[in-house]
């Protein structure tokens, strides 16, 4: 549960946002550190200042031992030694602390480069790792939008209506069949007649020619009669290529 937990909120993340608050962090580090190296230095130059005026004092002392010692008062001189030995101390302790806050000063001096180059690089990167972020995310949308897309369905659907359009078309295609077979037996019949009449009209012309009335009497012909009958017989013997009578 806890890395489900942790994946979830590392998805809910936007890079961009991230980027930005990373930055402002980074730049609120280097107020941070830049008052920590100004008081760093600060501090230094107050103990450099107080190891100095130490060093005075005790010069200060020393010279007055000396005039002690001149005026033959050596307990007087004794004191102003003590003094002397006492800022002294004080100088040296002071000149330890100085090079310890040198140190560190410095120290916080290289530290506060490199978070300023770190900033200057961060920068320069946030915009190409923003532009890195919002490619990546449109691509993973992008595989998303394509994974979920499921065509089977779709191409099933398909199928199956292309099934039924062939089905719908052989069934239309068979009563088509049937129509035409019955068309074609009605117009059969209809043809059948026809040829019944045809064959009436046939039989019509091949009866036999009726028969020849027959010639007249020659007794009983006129004049004319006997001269057109010999020419008309002539006339059929030349057509039939027979010699004349």
């Amino acid at each position: 549960m806890r890395a489900n937990a942790n994946d979830l909120v590392s998805r809910a993340e936007d890079p961009a946002k991230i980027l930005d608050q990373a930055l402002m962090d980074m730049q609120a580090d280097l107020v941070k550190l830049r008052q920590a190296v100004a008081t760093a230095v600060a501090s230094q130059k107050r103990i450099e200042r107080q190891a100095n005026q130490a060093r005075v004092q005790a010069d200060q002392w020393y010279g007055r031992a000396q005039l002690a010692l001149q005026g033959g008062d050596e307990d007087l001189a004794r004191e102003a030694l003590a003094r002397r030995k006492t800022h002294m101390d004080t100088a040296q302790t002071l000149g330890q602390q100085l090079e310890s806050r040198a140190g560190q000063v410095e120290t916080l001096k290289r530290s506060l480069l490199k978070l300023e180059g770190k900033i200057a690089q961060a920068k320069t990167r946030k915009d190409t790792l923003k532009a890195r972020a919002q490619a990546a995310q449109a691509q993973r949308q992008l595989e998303g939008a394509v994974s979920g897309i499921n065509t089977d369905s779709s191409m099933a659907a398909f199928e199956r209506m292309e099934e039924k359009v062939e089905s719908l078309e052989a069934e239309t295609a068979a009563v088509a069949d049937l129509a035409g077979d019955n068309l074609e037996a009605r117009f059969e019949a209809m043809e059948g007649s026809d040829v019944d009449q045809d064959l009436a009209a046939l039989k019509a012309s091949m009866a036999p020619a009726p028969a020849l009335p027959l010639l007249p009497d020659n007794r009983k012909a006129t004049p004319q009669q006997p001269q057109l009958v010999d020419e008309e017989l002539a006339a059929l013997r030349r057509s039939m290529d027979l010699p004349p009578n």
